[in-house]
């Protein structure tokens, strides 16, 4: 792992009020975060800028997802300049074309890759996670920006995991991908992070695999245990 810092994101989706977040951010404030971690907590859009105002500043802020242009007549959409002002400086992106937009207005990209199970049963993982990735890719200027998380559909949520040599095959390819289709070093340097039912039990085994950089966590960033998975690869 040259040089890349490991990364974990914890993404709440639909869940917590401010009573149970807040909660849960006392618990990250007063826990012992291992210091060569960077951590992002990304909140449903209306506690964005409360979890901002409540959370250590060591702990990065993102969004959930974003519009791909600047402003409009998008009802419920938010854009990069919304989340900004809020304090946070990430977001979560499922579609590629969302990603110029973002990275043109300063905030840093976690972009989501990964099959469903019927691909995988089908053979076609490779095929569908490499397209994926490209449509990411051709947004992409600045790698130092971008964080890849490749997260297998039929993991999320489901309390399946990829065994840990499912995952580190995957990122392995993906590596070799971005070296092939955009250069040695973004290959070399981006962090290619896992998610799909991460939890402390299963995140120790996964975090020691050369090519896995880090967790986009469901579930269990919700619950005292995300500090276990945070600190998993000391």
């Amino acid at each position: 792992m040259p040089g890349r810092k490991f990364f974990v994101g914890g993404n709440w989706k639909m869940n917590g009020d401010k009573k149970s977040l807040g909660a849960l951010i006392e618990t990250l404030n007063k826990a012992s975060l291992d210091p060569n971690t960077e951590v992002v907590c990304g909140a449903p859009s209306i506690y964005i800028d409360f979890a901002r105002q409540k959370l250590n500043d060591k702990i990065g802020v993102s969004a959930q997802n974003c519009y791909k242009v600047a402003k409009g007549a998008f009802t419920a959409e938010i854009s990069p300049a919304m989340i900004k002002d809020c304090g946070a400086s990430w977001v979560i992106l499922l579609i590629g074309q969302k990603v110029a937009h973002a990275l043109s207005e300063g905030l840093e990209v976690i972009g989501c890759v990964g099959e469903t199970l019927d691909e995988r049963e089908k053979g076609v993982t490779e095929k569908v996670v490499f397209e994926q990735t490209k449509a990411i890719a051709d947004n992409v200027k600045d790698w130092s920006k971008v964080v890849i998380a490749y997260e297998p559909v039929w993991a999320i949520g489901t309390g399946k995991t990829a065994t840990p040599e499912q995952a580190q095959e995957i990122h392995e390819k993906l590596r070799v991908w971005m070296k092939e289709h955009i250069s040695a070093d973004v290959a070399s340097n981006t962090r290619i992070i896992y998610g799909g039912s991460v939890t402390a039990a299963n995140c120790k085994e996964i975090a020691g695999k050369a090519d896995v950089d880090g967790f986009l966590v469901g579930g269990a960033s919700l619950k005292p245990e995300f500090v276990n998975i945070i600190n998993a690869h000391q």
